[in-house]
């Protein structure tokens, strides 16, 4: 048999054949990994969640892996920020740590393939996640400012401290996103009175279960016509009927400082 394979090479030269096609193989694998992975965002694969009632604002709440809440509470751990007992905030301007550029570039990337991941009661409403028809988590003109985030508030939250009922100041522009870390806990919104500017006793609260790792974005009528706030007082954190526990939470906050004229 080998005589016959010696002679067949004689008259017709080596075949690379077979070797060209196992590497065709691997190479059709290789693109075939990387098309999947080009299709993911950094750090996670992504489900949106949008409410009807307060528009411009979404959840994800699987935005960050358990090893990358990990990773992020080391690296705002090792910023000694929090050093000292009495400090529990604080705030960065301009150049942010290249922690905080990385999950401002995780945020954008998340946005960007959200297409690939949507409610299947959205898919049959027909609606598009590309930015076309207002129906992505970020407005496009948001989205690719430059940069996307410049200021940094880090919250440091014990148990029972939370924050009160407010709209997020004029002097940052539309556009905020804020990542929950640790503690679970419900921030409510509730829609601000167009005379006074504010929320009255009997505004409907509408609660907002914000898990550790997960995101939430607010823009256009969400930041600019809803308070937000969080009641960590005990009887306050509800969740399906069940109260939840309450430890240490840590948020932060990434917003674009409004430009002077």
């Amino acid at each position: 048999m080998d005589s016959d394979k010696a002679l067949l090479i004689q008259v017709f030269g080596e075949s690379s054949g077979s070797e060209q096609s196992e590497e065709e193989e691997e190479e059709e694998e290789e693109e075939s990994s990387k098309i999947e992975y080009r299709s993911q965002p950094k750090g996670c694969c992504c489900c949106w969640e949008r409410f009807e009632e307060i528009k411009g604002l979404w959840l994800c709440t699987d935005f960050l892996s358990l090893q990358h809440q990990s990773s992020l509470l080391s690296a705002v751990q090792n910023e000694g920020w929090f050093s000292e007992a009495s400090h529990n905030q604080a705030m960065r301007f301009g150049q942010l740590p290249s922690w905080a550029m990385e999950l401002s570039d995780s945020i954008r990337d998340v946005v960007v393939s959200s297409s690939y991941n949507v409610h299947d009661d959205d898919m049959e409403l027909g609606i598009s996640y590309n930015g076309r028809n207002g129906a992505s988590p970020f407005p496009s003109d948001l989205l690719w400012r430059e940069p996307l985030f410049d200021q940094l508030i880090v919250n440091l939250y014990h148990p029972g401290e939370g924050i009160c009922a407010h709209v997020d100041l004029m002097r940052f522009e539309d556009g905020i996103a804020i990542v929950s870390l640790e503690s679970p806990c419900v921030m409510h919104f509730s829609q601000v009175e167009e005379t006074t500017g504010e929320s009255t006793a009997n505004t409907k609260k509408i609660p907002v279960y914000l898990t550790p790792g997960s995101l939430i974005l607010m823009s256009g009528e969400a930041r600019y016509m809803w308070n937000h706030e969080i009641n960590r007082k005990p009887g306050f954190q509800q969740w399906k009927g069940q109260e939840l526990q309450q430890s240490r939470r840590i948020s932060i906050t990434l917003r674009k400082l409004r430009q002077e004229e």
